[in-house]
């Protein structure tokens, strides 16, 4: 891999990070993205984007845990419900055509960021 694009994953990943533990989420909407631009297809960047997402998270929740904002009751039910939601989804990947997912994936960012401001 050349140096430029090396430097370039590794300016977005300071900033995907930076978005993910800031907000404690969301990152993975700046990292599809900017793996697009990149050159990877629809489908290898959104399950790239899940394994960058992983360490992020864990970082950003071991931080948030030891400040104590998390309330371990909405973790344990939210979280059987995200296992079954990301198995569901990622099998849905797998049929979804790139272009299907290219506008699934807008639709999503476009009703979170409506949701957010209202």
């Amino acid at each position: 891999m050349e140096a430029k694009k090396v430097i370039g994953l590794i300016v977005a990943g300071v900033f995907i990070g930076v978005v993910n533990g800031f907000f404690g989420g969301g990152g993975g909407m700046i990292c599809v993205p900017a793996l697009l631009l990149l050159g990877l297809s629809n489908k290898q960047a959104q399950a790239t984007a899940i394994l960058i997402m992983l360490p992020i998270s864990i970082a950003s929740a071991i931080v948030y845990y030891t400040n104590g904002f998390i309330e371990w009751d909405k973790v344990l039910f939210t979280g059987i419900g995200s296992v079954i939601g990301g198995i569901v989804g990622a099998f849905l990947l797998k049929k979804l055509s790139n272009n299907v997912l290219k506008y699934v994936f807008a639709v999503v960012v476009m009703a979170a960021g409506i949701r957010m401001l209202f």
